[in-house]
């Protein structure tokens, strides 16, 4: 059993990672923004996976990471949760993991956006940040092609 104290092995957060990446993917090929999240039980049971859907479903609350927090359902306790995402978490999305006390973040990329996880860290929740090049890349190659979508997700003016 994975303590969320100390920091996660590698083949337990890359396999964590693939299930995030695989919604980041569906998201991308739904023509939405591709940013896919999981969470995790500390033995590494899935509890919940979700994908961006802003685009899709007209919903601008429906991030990745809420997206597996609502599909893992309700829990007493989340302080040994884990929750895997494919981008840095947004303040919004940092406010989530805070509120409810998820013990740990695996973080896919933090190299195209850095949102909140150094706040996360500061307060006590295992942060742990990859920089998966297949990470990277989608996120770099999907800014370069829909700026201005990119800049609606993070709730930025974009530059003239």
């Amino acid at each position: 059993m994975t303590d969320p104290r100390r920091p996660l092995d590698i083949p337990t957060t890359a396999a964590m990672l693939e299930v995030a990446l695989a919604e980041a993917r569906l998201g991308l090929a739904e023509g939405g923004i591709p940013i896919g999240a999981a969470l995790f039980a500390a033995d590494g049971t899935l509890l919940g996976r979700g994908h961006n859907r802003r685009v899709q479903e007209g919903d601008p609350s429906l991030h990745a990471e809420t997206a597996a927090f609502r599909a893992a359902g309700r829990r007493r306790d989340y302080r040994s949760t884990i929750m895997v995402t494919t981008l840095s978490p947004c303040w919004y999305c940092s406010g989530l993991i805070r509120q409810f006390g998820i013990g740990a973040v695996v973080i896919g990329e933090s190299v195209t956006f850095t949102g909140g996880h150094d706040w996360l860290a500061e307060h006590g929740v295992e942060v742990t940040v990859l920089n998966d090049r297949r990470c990277i890349d989608m996120m770099a190659t999907f800014v370069a092609e829909h700026p201005d979508l990119w800049h609606e997700d993070i709730g930025v003016t974009p530059p003239e």
